[in-house]
């Protein structure tokens, strides 16, 4: 099946190449809102894995659609010369430097391509846009027109009105907000226009909602792997037994937390570069924000679970940790270690000094003492971190490739943070973050970052269906 190619075509400055890059998703093409951007047609396929599904041409805009209709007029009597009259236009002004963007857009129409006519529904209707819809007609190629809301103002019924007696389907279709769902219903939309169309689009949908699916486990393995570096970070510096090893925890410290962001925004990139988005930008103000944040109060009650989550959660955690202490001693605690770790499930353990000197070795001390910060002991730090992984994604998610503004991640939602995450799905997380906190020398099984990525997927899922 050859892929199907379209044509996306219209006024100057409507949004051609917003809507070519959404539907290709593809962040190369070039979006401006100068008029003219746009001079010689650019085409885009639509590929999954190497394989095109669709191919998308943005044109230059009509310049002298009045013009040309009425020389197209001269030259044909009948309906049924029409197409061979706009053949001869393109044939006669091609190269001579008269009417090149209408040469431009008008020659992959006839050379097959559907017509996917676009208008800004923000602006009002005007006798100035028949021109150009005729001649769209006369080519007599498939068509279908998109109204695109580039402003605030609505003057869609009006628009419907007039497209709607020059096209055969119309559709409202915001190229920069437009879901993912809203892409795969405008590709079912096109498989109408042609009959040899339907099972290539067709198949192009499946291949795109099982790419979607595919991208999602590769996200939710990525934010597992964060996760748990970030869970079981830790920063140690070696000090001898003459040095006051506090002088050092401010310097410690910050490293620890330099460490901390830089495995996030490693995280967030892997995320972005999933989705083909290579050249996001982010505001520096949002991310020294997110970066303060994670270690902020705020961000804890933001980003966190709340305080009867984050008690009932401690609990658990403390008496998988106390349960421990009741086997080791057989238990004859009479399940005590059991109960006092639930009352310590929720402790914060971010220093640790290591007294090398109190240990001795054939009864000789070493000497010296080994400051740590991390890791992280505090049940909530996961949600915390898991909790602005998930916003993120979902940001990601809903954008498209017509977006070309800043990144704002500074929108903390319920739907997208840990607190929306169901209890049995919290408590299948836990058992795995307490293993990772149980972690000393920084080193986990790979088996349990898989096994926590297939948790995530769901919740990811899940996060993506309501936001």
């Amino acid at each position: 099946m050859s892929a199907p190619v379209f044509a996306v075509v219209g006024h100057p400055n409507k949004g051609k190449s917003s809507i070519v890059a959404t539907l290709a998703q593809d962040e190369s093409v070039q979006i401006s809102s100068i008029p003219g951007t746009t001079a010689k047609c650019r085409y885009f396929p639509m590929k999954v894995d190497g394989e095109v599904q669709y191919i998308l041409i943005d044109t230059p805009g009509f310049q002298r659609a009045r013009q040309v209709l009425a020389w197209m007029k001269a030259r044909a009597a009948t309906a049924a010369e029409r197409a061979a009259v706009v053949r001869q236009f393109v044939k006669t002004h091609r190269n001579t430097g008269k009417f090149v963007d209408e040469c431009e857009l008008l020659d992959p129409l006839m050379k097959g391509a559907g017509i996917l006519y676009v208008i800004d529904g923000s602006r009002p209707y005007g006798e100035e846009y028949e021109a150009e819809m005729e001649i769209l007609r006369w080519t007599g190629q498939p068509s279908i027109a998109l109204i695109n809301m580039i402003g605030h103002d609505n003057y869609i019924e009006e628009w419907r009105a007039a497209l709607g007696q020059y096209f055969r389907i119309v559709r409202v279709f915001n190229a920069v907000t437009a879901e993912f769902h809203k892409r795969l219903e405008l590709l079912k939309a096109f498989g109408q226009l042609r009959e040899e169309w339907q099972a290539p689009l067709s198949r192009a949908v499946k291949i795109l909602e099982e790419d979607r699916r595919t991208r999602r486990q590769r996200s939710a393995l990525r934010v597992a792997e964060m996760l748990a570096d970030m869970i079981t970070l830790n920063v140690t510096k070696r000090v001898s037994s003459e040095e006051d090893p506090r002088s050092y925890e401010l310097s410690l410290t910050q490293k620890y937390k330099a460490r901390l962001r830089s495995l996030e925004q490693k995280g967030r990139r892997a995320i972005e570069d999933i989705y083909d988005y290579h050249e996001l930008k982010s505001q520096e103000r949002e991310i020294e924000v997110l970066d303060e944040d994670l270690f902020s109060l705020d961000s804890w009650n933001i980003w966190g679970l709340k305080r009867r989550q984050l008690l009932a959660t401690g609990a658990a955690s403390g008496a998988l940790v106390g349960s421990g202490v009741d086997l080791a001693v057989g238990g004859t605690s009479f399940l005590l270690g059991a109960a006092v770790g639930s009352m310590v499930g929720g402790a914060s353990a971010w220093f640790s000094y290591n007294r090398i000197s109190d240990v001795k070795m054939l009864g000789l001390p070493l000497g010296g003492t080994e400051l740590r910060v991390g890791p992280a002991r505090n049940i909530n730090f996961p949600y915390v971190v898991l909790g602005r992984a998930l916003y993120h994604h979902a940001a990601v998610t809903r954008r498209t490739h017509a977006q070309r503004d800043i990144l704002s991640l500074d929108n903390a939602t319920e739907t997208a943070s840990a607190r929306s995450i169901p209890e049995h799905q919290r408590k299948r997380l836990e058992k795995v973050f307490t293993r990772l906190r149980n972690t000393d020398d920084g080193s986990f099984d790979p088996a349990l970052v898989d096994h926590l990525a297939g948790i995530l997927e769901g919740v990811m899922e899940e996060t993506d269906r309501i936001v």
